[in-house]
């Protein structure tokens, strides 16, 4: 008992680690500040990260320099190569539309992949879709917009990238 409190405990307190924007030298010119939670947004009908706009083969490293790698491989139709990352503060962390994945599964921190357009992304400009959730519902987050009972898992990440790209 004691130990499970300890790691939900680690959890949290791994939260103070300094956020970084996961693309490689983007800033706040290189996505859209109002695009979390936009609707309508497609086949996800309400859009539920942020997309960061750069070079195809740009350099995508993990938000927090720890991060767990619970999936890397291909989702194909929705996300094509992407990667799924337990972060502190238990937030599950989404890189998308990777051009390649250049991590392991279970790596901890460190580079990602690169930035493209796979996936549903295919026709678009080459980006990384960056989306945060936590595994804990805040039910206080719930609204009555599209999909807003969702808004309870799904945490808006642009506040930070603002900070991290200041």
């Amino acid at each position: 008992m004691y130990v499970t409190a300890g790691v939900i405990v680690f959890g949290f307190l791994m939260a103070f680690l300094p956020f970084r924007n996961p693309v490689v030298g983007a800033t706040t010119s290189d996505y859209h500040p109002q695009s979390f939670w936009y609707y309508p947004w497609g086949t996800s009908v309400t859009h539920k990260g942020v997309d960061i706009f750069a070079k195809k083969g740009t350099p995508v490293q993990s938000a927090y320099p720890v991060e767990l790698v619970l999936f890397a491989g291909n989702m194909p139709g929705k996300g094509g190569n992407c990667v799924v990352t337990l972060a502190p503060g238990w937030r599950l962390h989404y890189y998308a539309h990777l051009d390649e994945v250049t991590t392991h599964l279970f790596a901890l921190g460190g580079r990602i992949g690169t930035v493209g357009n796979t996936g549903n992304a295919a026709n678009t400009p080459a980006h990384l879709h960056f989306g945060s959730a936590t595994i804990y519902p805040r039910l206080w987050a719930i609204d009555s917009s599209p999909h807003g009972f969702f808004k309870c898992f799904y945490t808006n990440p642009i506040p930070q990238l603002n900070k991290a790209s200041n």
